[in-house]
């Protein structure tokens, strides 16, 4: 049904979102207010490199969107569940990404790998990374190599998705080549996601500007 009709009928749209139950308003403004947004305005006058960090588990499965049809349809959906690993650090401003991905898991190994490429960057500036309280990235093995490579590490408060920039890249990932899109095998689909990340920075800059921005939501 149309906007229109919906209009006509007295109805709209609304969206149905999500907040995490355990999830504390006052934490997360101190953590903000204190620890995060020195750091961005540190970054944003060139004298920081800021980092978000996440991972995302894409398994080869439909991702379906939505259709108002007067008739019952059928999709293709791929069959088994083959999955990439994505472990993304997002650089604030610029957009770039440094990627560590692989189809089985992610682990302590796994984020010192990532640690291990942006040392090779070879910034001329302090680094921080901004990530969340997963065991297998505030370990004592991650932790020690973020110090050893003079990489700082700053943890989100829990509960804190709507703290992690990276989050809204998920998304537009999702929409952009994987919502309502058939691949009928695991190379196409990996590809996709690969080339999908590549362009934030250069052909989808434009819209990473409007997308990323610097505000972040309040619960």
């Amino acid at each position: 049904m149309s906007d229109t009709c919906l209009s006509a009928l007295g109805l709209s749209y609304r969206k149905v979102g999500m907040i995490p139950a355990k999830a504390e308003v006052a934490v997360q403004e101190d953590f903000q207010n204190k620890h995060l947004e020195p750091r961005l305005t540190k970054a944003k006058a060139g004298s920081r490199a800021v980092f978000f960090v996440d991972t995302a588990h894409f398994v080869l499965a439909p991702f379906l969107g939505w259709l108002w049809c007067v008739k019952r349809l059928f999709l293709k959906a791929p069959s088994g569940r083959q999955r990439v690993n994505v472990l993304v650090n997002l650089k604030v401003f610029s957009h770039e990404l440094v990627i560590v991905t692989n189809h089985d898991y992610v682990n302590a190994q796994t984020v010192c790998e990532l640690l291990h490429k942006l040392s090779q960057l070879s910034l001329d500036v302090p680094l921080t990374l901004v990530m969340d309280n997963a065991r297998y990235q505030k370990c004592r093995a991650v932790q020690e190599l973020a110090l050893q490579l003079n990489i700082e590490l700053l943890f989100l408060p829990p509960y804190s998705p709507n703290l992690n920039l990276i989050e809204r890249l998920w998304r537009w990932v999702k929409k952009k080549c994987l919502s309502s899109k058939y691949y009928d095998n695991f190379e196409g689909f990996t590809w996709a996601i690969r080339n999908c990340l590549s362009q934030t920075h250069t052909t989808s800059k434009t819209e990473m500007g409007s997308l990323l921005t610097l505000k972040f939501q309040r619960f």
